[in-house]
C-alpha cells in the first residue's frame, strides 16, 4: 500500500508532468485558454492513461519487444477512440472547443512515456497508481494554467465575471504568447516552492526521470 501511495503522489509534485518534467507542452499552451478546456483535456488524458496502463501491464510478457511501441500506441489509439466518441456524444461542446488536440492523445508524451517507462515494467495495480497519480498531476497543472489564463484575459473563471469591469482583462493572456508567459511562471513559482532542485544544476545527473546516465556523463 505504501508503494502504490508513492506511485500515486509522485506525479503531483515530484514527477508533475508539465510542472517538472515539461510534457505534453502542445495540448498545454493550446487548451488552456479556460480553466473548463483545461479540466476537460486533464480528464480525456487520465481516462487514457488509466486504460492503456492497465492494458498495456497486463499485456508486458506476451507483447514481443520488438514491436513494442506499435502495440502501445494500438492500445492508447484504441481507448482515444472511445473518449473522443463518448465526448461527441455527451459533451459535444468541449469537443469542439479541444478539438484535434483530442485525437492527438494518441501521440502525447506523457501517456507514451508511462507506457514504456512503467506499465510495461510493473504490475497493474502499480500501473493504475502511476496513472492516476499522473493525470491527476496533469490535470491539476492544466487546471491552474487554464485558470490564470481565463481570469486574466477574459475576467472570468466557469463563465462567472470574477472583475466586475473594474480591472480590464488583458486577452494577451488567451493568446499563444500569454501562454507561455503564463507556463514559465508558474513552472518557475512551482519549482522554486517545491525545491525540486536545490543545487541549481540542470543536467542529466538531476533529470527526475532518473534515467541511466553513464557516471563521467553525469559528472
Amino acid at each position: 500500500m505504501k508503494k502504490l501511495f508513492k506511485e500515486f503522489t509522485k506525479g503531483l509534485i515530484k514527477e508533475n508532468p508539465i510542472f517538472v518534467l515539461v510534457l505534453g507542452m502542445c495540448p498545454t499552451l493550446a487548451v488552456t485558454t479556460s480553466a473548463e478546456n483545461g479540466i476537460g483535456m486533464g480528464l480525456a488524458a487520465t481516462v487514457v492513461l488509466l486504460g492503456s496502463n492497465i492494458v498495456i501491464s497486463m499485456l508486458r510478457k506476451i507483447i514481443p519487444d520488438k514491436v513494442r511501441i506499435p502495440a502501445y500506441i494500438t492500445v492508447i489509439a484504441g481507448f482515444v477512440t472511445v473518449v473522443q466518441l463518448l465526448l461527441k456524444a455527451y459533451l459535444p461542446d468541449l469537443d469542439k472547443a479541444l478539438g484535434i488536440f483530442i485525437p492527438l492523445i494518441v501521440v502525447n508524451c506523457i501517456i507514451l512515456a508511462r507506457a514504456e517507462m512503467f506499465a510495461s515494467k510493473n504490475s497493474v495495480l502499480s500501473s493504475i497508481a502511476d496513472a492516476v497519480g499522473m493525470g491527476v498531476g496533469f490535470t491539476i497543472a492544466l487546471f491552474i494554467i487554464g485558470s490564470v489564463r481565463e481570469i486574466l484575459g477574459a475576467g472570468q473563471i466557469f463563465g462567472i465575471d470574477i472583475t466586475g469591469g473594474v480591472i480590464p482583462p488583458a486577452t494577451s493572456f488567451i493568446l499563444p504568447a500569454g501562454g507561455f508567459l503564463v507556463l514559465g511562471l508558474l513552472m518557475g513559482f512551482f519549482n522554486k516552492a517545491t525545491k525540486k532542485n536545490p543545487s541549481g544544476k540542470f543536467d542529466c545527473a538531476h533529470c527526475p526521470l532518473q534515467c541511466s546516465v553513464d557516471k563521467e556523463v553525469a559528472k
